[in-house]
């Protein structure tokens, strides 16, 4: 008997003694901790300033700015500095749809020709049955970022009605829903259906029917419409090499996709939110928007290829109604990133932790917040010994050296070959070149260069470089766009040139500007 209650002792002990460890290894990063984390990140990546906030169990226990909201006026970043939190933005327009299905007025499944008649995609059966969900989740079967150019840099003339008509005009890579690849302008039409079911624009939707209840009173659907502009981040980039505030520079007309401007402390509530599937206020005794919505917004629709983690146990991915969706530590994990010029944002949920991390900042470094969110999660998985500052430094050197040798390389050619465009007959190349949804462009000759403009989209605009061939490369005047690329000329049985396409230089080219997607005639 004594011998039974000893080994029960001893197995007690022993698990008493692993509980500990696992508790004290699983330690949640205090504030002190997050501030010099922060502190460290924005140092390392050269970003002038951030804002971060954790919840937890319906508490926001650490919600805080650092560093300046601009280099010009080297004002301080707080809790309620704003922020254009682009793509998360996606999630809202998700919620407003979700709204429209609990009051009966559409469904998921419910066809996008129903609402917008003149909606058209390349292949007429794909328009036939595009649904609202197929909108919302990337399996559209447009490539990465298609059309974008409508959108991005956010100095041009399209409009909606623009963008849904030249929907039509974007080929297809891959067959319907068959295929993960991330899109903006359906976004831009899911919003559209928002204005068309509800009676308001997509602006006073989710300004009256999301914030307003929620109490994000700092908040709008987009910078233009915020009412005080006193507490906002400036944007910033590398230009030749150094971060430096640039031009907010972002077409309104995506708003749906990318366009509301908050804080932390208003995200903060919209998280509270979610995680409690909907519900919000005083004993969360509102609702505003059902569970099974909530359920289908946080469900998987497109599976998205993902690599196993060993370290985080990461074994699927996929993208939800808004939401990103995986699995960590064996949790399901919800997020969404955003980026737009001079801006990256991201927020991270651990539901069944109760868990919430937002990362807002002002320059464009994702290795920043992924840095900062990344090793916040660490903390509460007891995962220790890692340096996700170092890790994700070291990985973005690597990547920007590999980008550069390709395009120091490649200017290295250009000067070589300098003296062969002072020669050449440049009106082989200079007329107006017309693609059928990004409009005109003119080559012209500017006192013997050659130069490229586009007429709907002025910030692509810069001098054109002989490389080879028939292909030249056009170095844009904005240089915080990085984004040159090459312009590839065909040649007619004239020998003038009769059409030409287009294609980054840098593999680091943000996805949104798709140039490969243009097919210009002359």
């Amino acid at each position: 008997m004594k011998k039974c209650n000893c080994i029960f002792r001893s197995i007690f002990l022993t698990l008493f003694l692993l509980a500990a460890c696992l508790y004290a290894a699983s330690q949640p990063i205090t504030s002190d901790k997050i501030d010099i984390l922060v502190e460290r990140t924005m140092e390392t990546f050269d970003v002038p300033g951030i804002a971060v906030a954790v919840i937890k169990d319906d508490e926001v226990i650490h919600s805080k700015g650092y560093g300046v909201r601009s280099l010009k006026t080297k004002q301080k970043v707080d809790s309620n500095t704003l922020f254009g939190i682009a793509s998360i933005s996606k999630a809202f327009t998700t919620a407003a749809l979700g709204m429209l299905v609990d009051e009966k007025k559409l469904d998921w499944n419910d066809r996008v020709i129903d609402f917008i008649p003149e909606f058209r995609l390349y292949d007429p059966y794909v328009t036939s049955e595009f649904t609202i969900a197929d909108l919302l989740t990337h399996r559209s079967g447009m490539g990465l970022g298609a059309g974008d150019l409508m959108i991005w840099p956010g100095r041009n003339d399209f409009k909606i009605n623009d963008i849904i008509h030249n929907l039509r005009y974007l080929k297809p890579v891959s067959s319907f829903r068959t295929k993960y690849d991330y899109d903006n302008l359906l976004y831009i039409v899911a919003g559209e259906v928002v204005a068309r079911v509800s009676g308001m624009s997509w602006d006073d939707f989710i300004e009256k029917r999301i914030m307003l209840p929620l109490g994000m009173t700092g908040s709008a659907a987009s910078y233009s419409r915020l009412n005080d502009k006193s507490n906002v981040i400036d944007p910033h980039a590398p230009v030749n090499g150094k971060v430096k505030v640039i031009d907010r520079n972002f077409n309104e007309v995506a708003n749906a996709a990318a366009g509301i401007y908050s804080n932390i402390t208003d995200i903060s509530k919209w998280i509270i939110m979610q995680m409690n599937k909907g519900r919000y206020g005083e004993g969360l005794n509102k609702q505003l928007f059902s569970e099974a919505v909530h359920r289908t917004m946080w469900s998987p629709h497109t599976i998205i290829p993902v690599r196993e983690s060993p370290e985080f146990k990461t074994h699927f991915s996929a993208y939800g109604l808004g939401w990103r969706l995986n699995d960590i530590m064996g949790y399901k994990q919800v997020g969404h990133t955003g980026g737009l010029g001079g801006i990256v944002t991201q927020v991270t949920l651990i539901p069944e932790l109760k868990l919430g991390i937002i990362v807002f900042t002002n320059q464009q470094s994702g290795a920043a917040f992924r840095a900062i969110s990344t090793t916040i999660l660490d903390s509460y998985f007891g995962i220790t010994g890692a340096d996700r500052v170092k890790q994700y430094s070291e990985a973005g050197k690597k990547d920007f050296e590999d980008a550069k040798k390709i395009t120091d390389e490649i200017w290295k050619s250009v000067e070589a070959k300098k003296s062969e465009l002072v020669t050449m007959d440049k009106t082989i190349y200079t007329g107006t070149y017309t693609d059928s949804w990004f409009g005109d462009v003119t080559i012209s000759d500017k006192n013997g260069k050659l130069w490229f403009d586009s007429k709907r989209s002025p910030d692509l605009s810069g001098e054109m470089f002989y490389f080879r061939g028939n292909t030249f490369i056009v170095k844009w005047n904005d240089r915080s766009m990085d984004a040159d690329a090459y312009v590839m000329f065909c040649l007619d049985g004239t020998g003038k040139a009769s059409g030409m396409t287009m294609k980054a230089i840098s593999p680091l080219t943000d996805f949104s500007y798709d140039f490969h997607d243009l097919d210009f005639t002359r």
